[in-house]
């Protein structure tokens, strides 16, 4: 199996080209504060899977895959940021957060999974 083949790590990795491409057209002043870190917390969560997924013992891997949670969290703050200053439409807000609550959703699953592999051995 490949990194690519995880389906948590793609739909990550499209949240995060959507708010790279929505913090892109914003002024500088917007993109230095807010933007800067909504896109790196955004960018963290698929870099720890991919980090997790390489690493050699499922334990080291699991820490891996709670930070990428912690990301998530992260990216949800800087979400809200990014509409309570009207950077980004409701309608934005509301695509963003619905994806963004289904890649947590599947992001603790697989957690909850890998966890279950490592009690089992």
């Amino acid at each position: 199996m490949r990194i690519e083949d995880l389906e948590i790590y793609n739909l990550s990795m499209n949240l995060s080209d959507k708010i790279w491409e929505l913090v892109c057209k914003w002024v500088y002043f917007q993109k230095d504060t807010v933007g800067k870190q909504w896109v790196r917390a955004a960018d963290s969560i698929e870099a720890n899977i991919a980090e997790g997924f390489g690493r050699f013992t499922p334990k080291d891997s699991k820490n891996f895959y709670i930070i990428a949670r912690g990301s998530m969290q992260e990216s949800k703050t800087w979400l809200t940021k990014a509409f309570r200053r009207n950077l980004i439409s409701e309608n934005e807000y509301q695509e963003l957060l619905n994806e963004w609550t289904k890649i947590y959703f599947k992001l603790n699953n697989f957690i909850k999974t890998h966890s279950k592999l490592l009690e089992s051995k």
